[in-house]
């Protein structure tokens, strides 16, 4: 079993697919900081860091799974999150997550979803992959994207190319709750691990605080 590796590599391809994509046209200038969406909550205020003062990879917030050959990455979206991360990674998320959070808000007429980037790799060629089976279980609900927008070339072919990544920008409700226990299901395998995350996620937001400034919590 060579699960880590190939996950790994399959991480970096992502990163690499998807840095291009906001390259032409979605990144936001550097050091420019996104507009939350409205709505926000004082607990969602209070999560916040400002922005350029995180250290995380964005594996380090992602969960992945492994069904058969395809491997399946999902990144949350939402600022409080991706403000954890290093300030170019945090750049490109959020840019990614304002551009398709106005379109997924005019769309279907949600007013806060939840938005997770999607990434399915394989180094099988051929390997077939299906997008509508990816599903959320959060506070004891189960649920399938409300949109999904992709990002690369092939998606609607639901096939992999051999280390070549599909990348998606799923939508969900927003009574998806981040602070609570999350997991990932598709074909009938499961991805929990979001709890040993969000330890990390609250280490990371002492220390960024502390970079900014800010002191303790």
């Amino acid at each position: 079993m060579h699960t880590r590796p190939l996950a790994a590599r399959a991480g970096r391809l992502a990163a690499a697919a998807l840095l291009a994509l906001l390259l032409h046209g979605c990144a936001a200038a550097p050091g420019l900081a996104v507009a939350r969406p409205a709505g926000g909550t004082d607990r969602e205020e209070e999560l916040l860091v400002p922005g350029g003062n995180g250290s995380m990879l964005q594996d380090e917030i992602t969960l992945t799974l492994r069904s058969d050959s395809v491997i399946l990455k999902v990144t949350p979206l939402e600022e409080w999150v991706i403000r954890l991360t290093a300030p170019d990674t945090w750049s490109r998320l959020s840019s990614l997550s304002s551009v398709h959070r106005a379109e997924v808000v005019r769309q279907t007429g949600a007013a806060t979803p939840s938005l997770f980037l999607v990434s399915f790799f394989s180094q099988t060629p051929g390997a077939a992959f299906h997008p509508q089976d990816v599903q959320i279980e959060n506070r004891g609900h189960r649920q399938r994207p409300l949109v999904i927008r992709p990002l690369t070339q092939g998606w609607g072919e639901e096939r992999l190319e051999q280390e070549r990544a599909q990348l998606a920008v799923y939508a969900f409700t927003d009574e998806v709750d981040l602070e609570q226990p999350l997991t990932i299901e598709y074909s009938n395998d499961v991805a929990a691990g979001w709890d040993a995350i969000l330890r990390r996620l609250e280490v990371e937001r002492g220390r960024a605080r502390a970079r900014a400034g800010l002191g303790g919590r």
